[in-house]
């Protein structure tokens, strides 16, 4: 059985700047790791790193404003590898509405709690981004261990 992490929330901003922010390069630097590099374009390749852990995606999925869905290809951390990360987009009453999904977890135990809590604090920090410029991405000097 495979399980999946999702999310459902909305960001006061224009669906623009939301996709903006995911797929940017120098965006994802701000909120979502420092050590951020690669090309986000369909395909594409990203680098991010977070202290001793890195993890390379590709981009399967680029809808503009819509969709981005990402696949980890190579980590250190090996229960990633194959995980599919999405972030589909709509606008709902003014506000930009997030779906996001995390799959391909094993079982649901402490890994995938503990990535579940993760991932809930990165999206608030997307939030915050878009809609004031400022968050605590990893290694940020606002970043919250």
């Amino acid at each position: 059985m495979s399980y999946t992490i999702k999310h459902l929330f909305h960001i006061n901003s224009p669906v623009e700047n939301v996709f903006d922010a995911l797929s940017d390069i120098e965006k994802l630097k701000k909120w979502y790791t420092t050590e951020t590099s690669g090309e986000s374009k369909l395909n594409g390749i990203i680098n991010f790193r977070f202290g001793e852990i890195d993890f390379k995606i590709q981009i399967l999925e680029y809808e503009k404003n819509k969709k981005i869905t990402w696949e980890c290809i190579d980590t250190s951390l090996d229960a990633l590898i194959g995980q599919k990360y999405t972030y589909e987009l709509d606008e709902n009453a003014d506000k930009t509405r997030v779906r996001y999904s995390q799959s391909a977890f094993e079982d649901q135990d402490d890994f995938y709690a503990n990535m579940n809590f993760s991932v809930g604090k990165y999206l608030e920090g997307l939030r915050q981004f878009c809609q004031t410029g400022v968050s605590e991405g990893f290694g940020s000097e606002g970043y919250r261990s």
